[in-house]
């Protein structure tokens, strides 16, 4: 592809890709913007706001303690600055314009999805472009905007970290698929890859399925594959070096951590790019395919080594060391952390929303190897795609990439019938296109799931004799609690992150595993006596208790200790220490502590 006509795809792409983005923009223009009232219980995006406030307000860079949430002290976060900082500056620019910091914020979390959104629908085009031609753009286009939409992650007040992965993620593996015709592309590959690992840890099984295919296809074709292979690991490493740099102070160079870009990740990438560069750029060791494959086999020793020798914690699973009791009433009931196998036993009617298209896609890509003809862009695509899948398999979080990455041969599927369709006026081809996009379209899946579990989730719902909202997501329920003194609050994990974001309150519980104390310390008081609870109470300076019967964890925990703090309190059995606040019947109920004497 020449430059003026690559010039041209990359401008109508990125046009077709503003125009899906506007669209999605203007539907929740309609909707009026509901998660920004109404958050769904999303946790993540909520602390995040918290924190790009708190950075704003003079929390150093470098410091990710959040002093509100856990013991006194607070616990330090394992996000990355690397988010917080567009963020923050969109935030400052509204600001500045309006003198509104509310408005700037509103704005920052409208503005901040819909771009990602943007630049993620752009790669995904250029990624179907390079791998099923000019007409499998419009269908990435549409399939990927309806996927993307409907998964969640660009929705407004989505500032948590997983759509920024996705779009490097996409950016990368669509940057590779040009990169033989397009000059940089490669090192920018790499780039990315090392971008999306600095921003979480959960990229690690895509950035390694990159990684290894970039050494496989410079195995299998030097000539065509060597700059490739040596631009990517300079971009990896040279990245990964200032990111290290850039987002961890010096005093910490040396501290490991797992869960986090650190030294262990940084050591790991640096050695990883430099040594993929070094060999495929001395011609000795990439003189003949068995000398490549030793050489790219001998660095993977080395980097085994290194971790087992100077990293071996990083080596168990990433919950290995978590407190049983936090596993039994936190971990197993985090939604998206659920199996393939525990949703086909408990919500079966999901498995086809999260599923099928890329099921679907992954037996396109076994009819195209067994047909023969397999190319570099398929073995990219098909990597990706498995791992996604595998990943989605053990935890349905997982799914959003394989949802995405299945995007790509589901277009290249549905532009070959739509060629077909042009120059046949046969019903029966007409029919099959209209099947193929279908059954391409994830929404459609999650449209035929909602419906068939609609008669159980009533059924559900009557059985458990509760049909009211009352599941303390949306902003209004917390402003009786914004409105009060600012003190600690007692309360579960599920509404710690909306309390900071919507008070001045801090909190000893919230749904992140480095929480491991304060998560305990409320389990403690929630689960134990009432008598056992005021001692926690009085110890820590708790002024208020807030509970939600309409929230899971709080069934979660009644029907753990039926006679505990928590389920004697939804019974409205109220000790003499507390004293109601406020209304009755209202989704958070509210006790103030009685001071003594």
């Amino acid at each position: 592809m020449g430059t003026a006509e690559n010039g041209a795809t990359w401008k109508s792409d990125l046009a077709l890709a503003l125009l899906a983005a506007l669209l999605a923009l203007a539907v929740d223009a309609w909707t009026g913007f509901g998660p920004l009232t109404d958050a769904g219980g999303d946790n993540d995006n909520l602390l995040r706001l918290v924190e790009v406030r708190d950075l704003l307000a003079g929390q150093g860079w470098f410091d990710l303690h959040q002093y509100r949430m856990g013991l006194e002290g607070g616990f330090v976060m394992h996000w990355s600055r690397l988010v917080d900082a567009p963020v923050a500056a969109i935030i400052l620019a509204v600001s500045a314009l309006t003198g509104s910091k509310p408005l700037a914020e509103d704005v920052a979390q409208v503005l901040w999805p819909a771009l990602l959104l943007w630049s993620t629908l752009f790669f995904t085009a250029r990624a179907a472009r390079a791998f099923g031609g000019g007409g499998a753009v419009l269908p990435a286009i549409l399939i990927g905007g309806a996927g993307y939409y409907f998964v969640g992650i660009y929705e407004p007040g989505a500032l948590d970290h997983h759509n920024v992965q996705l779009m490097l993620t996409m950016a990368s593996l669509a940057l590779l698929l040009e990169a033989p015709a397009r000059r940089r592309a490669a090192l920018l590959s790499g780039l990315c890859a090392a971008l999306t690992l600095a921003v979480g840890m959960e990229t690690v099984p895509y950035v390694a399925a990159i990684g290894v295919c970039v050494s496989l296809l410079f195995v299998a074709d030097a000539a065509g594959e060597r700059a490739v292979a040596r631009d990517f690991g300079l971009g990896f490493a040279g990245v990964s070096a200032l990111v290290f740099i850039a987002t961890i102070q010096p005093s910490a160079w040396g501290v490991a951590q797992c869960d986090a870009f650190s030294v262990t990740q940084f050591v790991v990438a640096a050695i990883a790019g430099v040594g993929l560069a070094a060999i495929a750029s001395v011609e000795p060791a990439a003189a003949s395919w068995r000398r490549r494959l030793a050489s790219l086999a001998a660095l993977g020793v080395v980097l085994g080594a290194i971790v087992a020798v100077l990293f071996p914690q990083c080596l168990a699973a990433p919950y290995a060391n978590l407190d049983p009791r936090l596993k039994e009433l936190w971990l197993d009931h985090i939604d998206e952390a659920q199996s393939l196998f525990t949703l086909l036993v408990n919500d079966p009617a999901r498995v086809a929303a999260r599923y099928a298209t890329p099921l679907v896609a992954i037996v396109l890509m076994a009819l195209r190897l067994r047909r023969g003809g397999w190319r570099r862009q398929d073995s990219l695509v098909a990597a990706l795609l498995a791992v996604a899948f595998l990943v989605g398999a053990w935890q349905v979080r997982g799914t959003t990439f394989s949802i995405a990455f299945a995007v790509i041969p589901l277009s290249a599927w549905i532009a070959k019938w739509r060629a077909r369709a042009e120059t046949s006026s046969s019903p029966g081809v007409a029919l099959r296109l209209a099947a193929v996009w279908l059954v391409s379209i994830n929404p459609v899946w999650t449209g035929v799931a909602a419906a068939a579990s609609v008669a159980f989730e009533k059924g559900k719902a009557v059985a458990d004799g509760d049909t009211t909202d009352k599941t303390c997501e949306k902003k209004a329920t917390f402003s009786p609690l914004g409105a009060m003194a600012d003190t600690t609050v007692l309360t579960i994990s599920n509404l710690g992150s909306p309390v900071l974001a919507y008070s001045g309150h801090r909190v000893f519980a919230g749904p992140y595993h480095r929480n491991v104390a304060g998560n305990l310390l409320a389990l403690d008081a929630f689960l134990g006596s009432a008598d056992d609870a005021r001692r926690i109470v009085e110890a820590h300076h708790v002024g208020l208790v807030a509970v939600c019967s309409g929230n899971v964890e709080s069934r979660t925990l009644s029907q753990k200790a039926p006679r505990g703090f928590l389920a004697g309190l939804l019974r409205g059995s109220v000790p003499d220490w507390l004293e109601p606040v406020g209304e009755k019947g209202r989704p958070i109920e509210l006790y103030r502590v009685r001071q003594a004497g």
